[in-house]
């Protein structure tokens, strides 16, 4: 059983690469918050009222965590097999349903508006994955993970690949923004929106590719592959104020399970290693210097020395 280190500097946060001691900081160390979820995806963070969201998605539920009083509670049930959620700049939940097969946002009164279901007059497959741009638009990853049996979703015909798009934040249009990645999940832009990196979990090995944003910031280049992933996992991802990209990583061995923390140049400099598979994470806390993790049954958190990219 996992038990918290007792002593700082904790073991669990390996330095790779010299260039990672500035975000390490030597007296905090791994908590874990809640656990018993089957397969918790999907952090963010409410600043304005001091609590985390996560999708636990096999168990059709979005779970909440309130900093005040470390107490964990239903926020949504069912959730329609809710994945990945992210804020949008008016502060509004975006999510990821699997069975919904849709992108919606809940409104400050909780009504839930449908942003996105169908293109081309064909239904989504499920949306994994979300991220808001500064401009208001709000860029998905549509991988079939949530179609192909019931535990993450319902099982259904793939009508559309597997493409990630972009919602217009005026128009509310919806555009594909690049096609031809296998099995698209995490998504994060870079701190000047220059850039976006993109999960593709199905490549063998998987990697994790970069597009460059078109000057009029709706289209992106082909993917070029910034990190061969080896045998490590990975899964969602986030980027700190210098760029560095906090991956969830895993699968294979346990010195696989964790954060894996890479350079922008795509440099592996730090490893924090849990008991679990991390599949996604973000930056919270006052500062956003506090990183959540949603690893498998769990939600993790520690304490690291730069700030998460605003909105991320």
């Amino acid at each position: 059983m996992w038990q918290p280190s007792q002593r700082y500097p904790d073991p669990a946060i390996r330095v790779l690469d010299h260039r990672f001691e500035k975000y390490h900081l030597a007296s905090t160390a791994v908590e874990r918050l809640a656990t018993g979820c089957r397969w918790a995806e999907g952090p963010v963070w409410f600043g304005d009222g001091r609590y985390l969201l996560w999708s636990d998605i096999p168990n059709d539920r979005i779970l909440r965590w309130d900093e005040i009083g470390n107490s964990v509670q239903v926020y949504r049930s069912p959730s329609n097999h809710a994945n990945g959620n992210t804020r949008d700049r008016q502060g509004r939940l975006i999510t990821c349903e699997h069975r919904g097969r849709r992108v919606t946002r809940t409104e400050h009164d909780g009504r839930i508006a449908v942003l996105a279901d169908r293109h081309d007059g064909k239904p989504l497959n499920s949306p994994n994955d979300v991220v808001v741009k500064s401009d208001g638009s709000i860029w998905f990853t549509d991988p079939p993970f949530g179609i192909v049996g019931y535990y993450q979703g319902e099982p259904a015909v793939q009508e559309l690949p597997g493409n990630v798009y972009r919602i217009d934040g005026v128009t509310g249009e919806l555009t594909v923004v690049a096609e031809g990645i296998n099995g698209p999940n995490g998504l994060a832009f870079s701190p000047d929106e220059k850039r976006l990196y993109i999960v593709e979990s199905r490549a063998r090995p998987r990697n994790i590719v970069v597009l460059r944003v078109s000057d009029d910031g709706r289209g992106l280049s082909r993917p070029e592959v910034l990190i061969d992933a080896g045998p490590g996992t990975p899964d969602g991802l986030r980027v700190d104020v210098d760029g560095n990209l906090w991956c969830g990583w895993g699968m294979g061995t346990e010195e696989l399970d964790g954060v894996r923390v890479f350079t922008p140049e795509g440099d592996a400099i730090g490893h924090i290693a849990l008991p679990e598979r991390c599949a996604n994470l973000c930056f919270g806390g006052l500062h956003r210097t506090r990183l959540f993790m949603a690893s498998c049954t769990s939600i993790y958190s520690l304490y690291v020395n730069t700030q998460g990219v605003a909105g991320g």
